[in-house]
């Protein structure tokens, strides 16, 4: 053949490769958006709540681009390992952090009672706490939006609607009761409450025409951090106990464990019954179902959640292959293209309209003071945009929060409670705080509780990070066994028992038969995991690095419970 044949040849095989190639690609995105878009986007809500915007606030306000734009990207990548780690251990295990904790504790081989009173219910009790003061920070946040929208709206009122509202949505778009599948209604809703968001502050952001120079610059290490007054390491602080949140963590280890590729199996149709219910049969009907308790099918499921580690199934190697890594991307895109910017943008906001460098002492900015000072120095138009965002921020964390704290009960004590009790009970707890402080002191008051509440998920974070490094770190928990393979006829390719016994077992088979009986076992046991098995953990690097961020996360936290009670 001619070379000159030879070329259009190789070239015509490049082309279709490469079209083959974009095909692929093609689909792959599709197929991604189409079924795993959700989860982290949903898990994103936690990093820029109305607790995240106090912080941002006062950070930008005070001292400017830079360093805090740094502290928050380092912050945000964090959160993106630790959220990541979440995503491994559900998808791969099946079952949330939450119960995977409960599995490590409760039956301890040595000091089961003892390990369960020091250890796992006060783990729980931890969670608990910060899943309330969570949802306390939400409702806070979410009734000051509404206040702001509606000035006329007493404090009070507005708390009380965040709170309804919240469990109305829950009630009618529960994911609880999705068997294990996703609720795209619940997810499509808190999708566009997270774009909404987004959108408000692009329009903020062109309002108020920040030095960008400035702001790129900002995202660069500088010495400024530790050479300026106590405050600014304070702050930073602040910023890192504030955007990594505990229940985003159980939140996302347990969305990871929704079967999002195979569709749901078809309902059996019931026959048609003769009468029709009246109007109180149906009413009685919705009430049932709201109370019924589902908690207590959740350990008759597919999944179990009752084995110990290393004798439990994991989820199938080809559930995995289709999930895990579409999960992790959607995990890392979220962060970065989301939940980042728009803590970045809270900053930038703060920075460019309230910042002063001749100023030393500037003073506190929160949400009332942010909303007023926009107000007066933008507009308007932008100060009601900055309420409508604040309000879909509070009620966009305040659904996850509720739902995580369904999680929690459910995988740590098994606590037989229908889903919407147990939301209700969580509401009330975090409901009457929040409209005592509402009344009685108003906007001071709410000030200090939103950062009251940012401490304690501080206190509480180092407690839920180490078990989500420490088990996605062991083999015993993340290893997968590898799907059969065929059966072979040929007799020559099973070795006989003469084959795979040492010469040294044997002999010992001889003298001491129980002994050798138990080696064999134990050999046959290892061979058998090492051949038949998958590890799935963390790498030596992976696992360095969270136990890297882990320790700043402590340290930080430490520093910040230090400085907030003036010890020196």
């Amino acid at each position: 053949m001619h070379p000159k044949q030879l070329d259009d040849v190789s070239s015509a095989l490049s082309e279709s490769r490469l079209k083959i190639s974009a095909r692929r690609g093609a689909h792959t995105i599709a197929h991604h958006l189409k079924r795993h878009v959700g989860v982290g986007i949903i898990c994103s809500v936690a990093y820029f709540d109305p607790g995240n915007w106090s912080v941002d606030l006062q950070a930008g306000a005070s001292f400017g681009y830079r360093p805090m734009l740094f502290v928050l990207l380092m912050a945000g990548l964090g959160a993106i390992v630790l959220q990541t780690l979440a995503c491994r251990l559900g998808c791969v295990t099946g079952i949330d952090l939450a119960s995977h904790c409960r599995l490590l504790l409760h039956n301890h081989p040595r000091h089961p009672r003892l390990v369960r009173r020091l250890v796992l219910y006060p783990l729980y009790v931890l969670s608990e706490i910060a899943i309330i003061s969570t949802d306390l920070a939400e409702l806070l946040g979410s009734a000051i939006g509404l206040c702001l929208l509606f000035p006329k709206l007493p404090l009070w009122a507005g708390v009380v609607l965040t709170a309804a509202d919240v469990l109305i949505f829950l009630s009618f778009s529960d994911p609880s009761r999705g068997q294990g599948r996703p609720v795209r209604l619940f997810e499509f809703t808190i999708i566009g409450l997270v774009f909404a968001v987004f959108a408000c502050f692009i329009v903020l952001i062109v309002k108020v025409e920040p030095d960008w120079p400035k702001v790129f610059m900002g995202y660069i290490p500088s010495k400024g951090l530790f050479q300026s007054e106590p405050d600014a390491v304070y702050t930073a602080v602040g910023i890192l106990g504030a955007t990594v949140m505990p229940h985003a963590i159980f939140l996302g280890s347990s969305l990871a464990t929704q079967d999002r590729v195979s569709d749901a199996p078809p309902e059996e149709k019931l026959p048609t019954p003769a009468l029709t219910p009246t109007g109180k049969a149906r009413i009685y009907q919705i009430l049932r179902s709201l109370f019924r308790i589902d908690c207590a099918e959740r350990v008759a499921s597919e999944k179990d959640y009752r084995a110990k580690h290393g004798e439990r199934e994991n989820n199938t190697l080809s559930f995995i292959r289709q999930h895990l890594s579409h999960g992790i991307a959607d995990v890392v895109i979220s962060l970065l293209a989301l939940a980042i910017p728009i803590n970045s943008a809270i900053l930038i906001l703060a920075a460019t309209a309230f910042h002063d460098d001749t100023v030393s002492n500037p003073n506190t900015v929160g949400l009332f003071e942010a909303h007023a000072l926009i107000k007066e120095r933008i507009g308007s138009a932008a100060a009601t945009i900055f309420a409508l965002a604040l309000v879909c921020a509070g009620q966009t964390s305040s659904i996850t929060v509720t739902l995580a704290g369904q999680i929690v009960s459910e995988g740590f004590i098994e606590w037989k409670l229908s889903p919407f009790l147990r939301r209700l009970i969580t509401r009330c707890i975090s409901l009457v705080p929040s409209v005592i402080v509402a009344v009685a002191v108003g906007r001071n008051g709410i000030d200090n509780l939103l950062v009251a509440s940012q401490v304690v998920l501080s206190i509480v974070l180092p407690f839920v990070a180490f078990p989500l490094i420490y088990l996605t770190s062991a083999e015993i928990v993340m290893r997968v066994r590898k799907p059969a393979p065929p059966a072979t006829t040929e007799s020559s390719s099973v070795p006989s028992q003469e084959e795979t016994v040492p010469n040294d077992i044997a002999v010992l088979e001889i003298e001491e038969p129980a002994i050798a009986r138990e080696k064999i076992a134990e050999k046959t046991h290892v061979e058998e995991v090492r051949e038949e098995t998958i590890d799935f953990s963390n790498g030596r690097f992976l696992t360095a690095l969270s136990y890297i961020i882990w320790c700043v996360v402590l340290v930080a936290n430490a520093y910040a419970i230090v400085m907030l009670f003036d010890i020196h």
